[in-house]
């Protein structure tokens, strides 16, 4: 079943494996999530759990937040989020989800909102390559034709420049070196979405 929780990135580090490898990971810092609903396929048509991460002050919640999170006994949450393919059975309404859910050496997914970049040329955006940079080229880092000559327009999808980042992107199958559960901290191998201290989704892989 799938096992999931809110964190926050706060950057990367490396760490020695036994067999002395350097290892560079992600420190993700996951404090205590907590189940706010859960959807059954009778009340929502679909099976979910939802968790909250992150306590934001009383004023900045409206009545109907307020009014969900007190059946969970707990403080409105600044990030909501659902997981889905989970164990019902296995959660309750209030209940906390600790990073102590995953274990050393589990494959997981890890869903970001990538660094946003700003207005990027083709070259950057799409990894298309150059043309001749001598001075009688007049072609440097332009994006190119534009496509045949026969429907007199741009067709939709053509590679151009354009606002580049800032996308939800999903890494897969990275592995979790260490557990820290006195620090509530996972230890990713390998890099992660998003800019530092961004919200971090991480889900069991769905392809290992």
């Amino acid at each position: 079943m799938t096992k999931g929780i809110l964190g926050r990135k706060i950057g990367m580090t490396q760490v020695f494996a036994e067999n002395g490898d350097l290892i560079p990971v992600t420190v993700i810092e996951a404090a205590a999530n907590v189940v706010l609903q859960k959807k059954t396929i009778e009340s929502d048509g679909y099976e979910a759990i939802q968790v909250g991460f992150e306590d934001k002050r009383e004023k900045l919640a409206n009545k109907p937040e307020k009014g969900h999170v007190a059946k969970a006994n707990t403080a409105p949450k600044r990030f909501v989020r659902e997981f889905r393919g989970v164990d019902l059975a296995a959660f309750e309404v209030g209940q906390e989800v600790k990073v102590d859910i995953f274990a050393e050496g589990d494959i997981v997914d890890v869903t970001g909102v990538s660094k946003g970049k700003g207005f990027q040329g083709s070259i950057k955006r799409h990894g298309q390559s150059r043309g001749p940079m001598a001075h009688g080229s007049r072609y440097h880092r332009r994006p190119g034709s534009m496509g045949p000559v026969a429907p007199n327009r741009v067709f939709k999808g053509k590679a151009l420049p354009g606002r580049m980042g800032g996308e939800v992107v999903t890494v897969q199958n990275l592995e979790i070196v260490k557990v820290d559960t006195d620090r509530n901290l996972l230890l990713v191998k390998g890099n992660v979405p998003g800019a530092r201290k961004a919200l971090i989704k991480i889900k069991s892989a769905v392809k290992a």
